[in-house]
């Protein structure tokens, strides 16, 4: 983990948006950003891999976050990340992936949202999301041509 004035605040912040959220297993949902957080190698992408899901699934808007002064470059990739439900799921991928910051955590959500022994049981419709997950790591992986 990278410990910056910025990324002890998105810490701070990250862990009371989510301190009662669980995920699939019923653990403290806040250990996923943190997990992607450990594997990033700067600020902007430690604060960004702990911030990816604050505006999607919290109270918190982009407004908010975009007034605690992350930075701009961590606003893009934040707006990148949220996935907006009109929009088909690999269009969103392909959205993001020529941005550097969203790329690297996408990648690392999509790793670790893969790992299904996170999961107590895994059933067709966790194979199916894995697929998914697999063809859009696939395409984050290719060479952006612009």
């Amino acid at each position: 983990m990278i410990y910056t004035e910025k990324t002890k605040r998105a810490l701070r912040l990250c862990f009371e948006a989510h301190k009662n959220q669980t995920d699939k297993s019923d653990l403290p949902y806040v250990f996923h950003p943190f997990h992607l957080a450990e594997q990033m190698t700067d600020e902007a992408t430690t604060i960004t891999a702990l911030l990816h899901d604050v505006a999607e699934d919290t109270h918190y808007t982009f407004e908010d976050l975009a007034a605690m002064d992350f930075g701009d470059d961590v606003m893009t990739a934040l707006r990148l990340l949220t996935h907006d439900d009109d929009t088909p799921y690999m269009d969103y991928i392909l959205r993001l992936r020529d941005n550097p910051i969203a790329r690297a955590v996408k990648l690392a959500d999509l790793a670790h949202n893969s790992d299904s022994s996170r999961l107590d049981y895994v059933d067709d419709r966790s194979r199916a999301r894995e697929e998914k997950y697999r063809q859009a790591m696939a395409l984050l992986n290719e060479p952006f041509i612009p």
